[in-house]
């Protein structure tokens, strides 16, 4: 029942194997825009680092994916692009070998930009654009105010990591999708 606190249901979806698009709420989760693999490889990561975090610390992060060149126009960078002047197959989130890499780089501040096809853009970037469209919970700070926006104006994606608690929370125009929380230790 909406608003008991009672989980009745469990929805499991695998992004990388179906290919359709699912609905929830009539906002598409998965974007033609943006390859299933691609949205599935960043989750995996958020919720790697939401649980294990950096050396053993709690991390707050946003991936933004999809639409990059209107993210890139309602946003700025803070520090030195970290992947300028690598190859594309070197950023490209589909290698292995980026991941390590990625887990490094989520202490920074601003956020990851990363194109539909898995090609990480840039790190440490500034989110313009907030909105005041669709309320945004009290307690959510800043990254998630700015995940929201630049979705409500973009037709991207975001996956934000709540530093305080280790939830991940999955916005889409404006609004959040879905929110995972962090399992509690034993």
């Amino acid at each position: 029942m909406s608003g008991s606190d009672t989980l009745d249901a469990i929805l499991c979806l695998d992004t990388s194997k179906e290919s359709e698009v699912v609905a929830i709420q009539g906002i598409e989760v998965v974007s033609e825009a943006v390859k299933p693999e691609v949205f599935q490889a960043v989750l995996g990561i958020a919720i790697e680092l939401a649980t294990r975090g950096r050396e053993g610390k709690p991390v707050g992060t946003t991936f933004v994916i999809g639409d990059e060149q209107k993210v890139m126009q309602l946003s700025k960078q803070m520090i030195i692009n970290p992947f300028k002047g690598y190859t594309n197959e070197e950023r490209n989130l589909l290698n292995g070998n980026l991941r390590e890499t990625l887990r490094e780089f989520a202490a920074l501040d601003g956020a990851f930009v990363i194109s539909g096809d898995g090609l990480v853009l840039t790190a440490g970037r500034y989110l313009g654009g907030a909105t005041d469209e669709g309320p945004i919970p009290r307690g959510l700070g800043s990254r998630h105010i700015a995940a929201a926006g630049i979705t409500a104006l973009t037709d991207a994606f975001a996956i934000v990591i709540s530093e305080s608690t280790g939830d991940v929370r999955i916005f889409r125009s404006g609004k959040i999708l879905m929110e995972i929380e962090k399992p509690m230790k034993a």
